[in-house]
């Protein structure tokens, strides 16, 4: 069993390595200049690693059983799958992320046939390939490599890894703080909040960092929520003021 986790640990490293490395050439080819792509500081996309364990676990028997069948259909019945999970866990992904920042990393609004904003069939469809090229020649490829590596060096591997990874998600929770300390800090003044909120991403050098991985961040969205965070902070403090302000009325009619 620890055998198993072990090599998923090693496996999701390589593709979230491996989609780390598409991202910033795809961006290096559209804006001519390297950019340290995805959320963690590390070169690695976390979407990425799951995604190809995602195709592991659940398409794990599937060559298997599909050797009965031909190549066709093969390949359309794992393309279902394999889009069923793409599109599955980058919309979680988005809704998680916007959940925690209050901010929407990636918008796909512009595109047809999107969902939300969160996922749309242009990015999904080299998605399935990716997941397509993971099922058929990826796995065969990395499993057959982990497999000739060592008990010992297996587990010494796993271990950096998850510390590594450890670290750089502890390091990374300071930019949520970061972002939610402005609602505390914030006045309800549209200007004072874009103010902080300018003043958290320049100055801070993981916010300079997540802009550059995000360029389509909406900083408004997180304006947005400040905003109405203030608002609803003055509207229980004004029913408090209320409720004080009847309790002294009442015990000044008793005397």
């Amino acid at each position: 069993m620890i055998g198993k986790l072990e090599t998923y640990v090693l496996l999701f490293t390589i593709y979230a390595v491996i989609g780390w490395l598409m991202e910033v050439t795809l961006t290096l080819i559209q804006h001519h200049k390297f950019i340290n792509r995805g959320f963690l500081i590390g070169p690695y996309c976390p979407i990425y690693g799951f995604g190809g364990i995602a195709i592991t676990i659940l398409l794990g028997n599937f060559m298997k059983t599909m050797e009965s069948v031909s190549l066709i259909d093969s390949i359309w019945i794992s393309t279902i799958v394999i889009m069923s999970i793409c599109g599955t866990l980058e919309y979680i992904t988005s809704y998680l992320m916007e959940r925690i920042f209050h901010a929407r990393w990636w918008d796909y609004h512009r595109f047809k046939f999107n969902i939300n904003g969160r996922i749309c069939l242009e990015t999904l469809i080299p998605f399935t390939i990716i997941g397509q090229i993971i099922l058929r020649y990826g796995n065969p490829l990395f499993l057959g490599l982990i497999e000739n590596i060592s008990q010992p060096w297996l587990h010494i591997l796993t271990i950096v890894i998850l510390a590594i990874f450890t670290t750089d998600i502890s390091i990374s929770y300071n930019i949520i703080h970061s972002f939610k300390k402005i609602s505390n800090e914030a006045k309800d003044n549209t200007e004072e909040i874009t103010k902080k909120v300018k003043e958290i991403i320049s100055k801070t050098w993981r916010g300079r960092r997540l802009v550059s991985a995000f360029p389509n961040v909406d900083i408004d969205v997180i304006k947005e929520k400040i905003r109405k965070r203030v608002e609803e902070s003055k509207e229980r403090i004004e029913k408090k003021k209320k409720e004080i302000e009847k309790i002294i009325e009442e015990k000044t009619k008793r005397k």
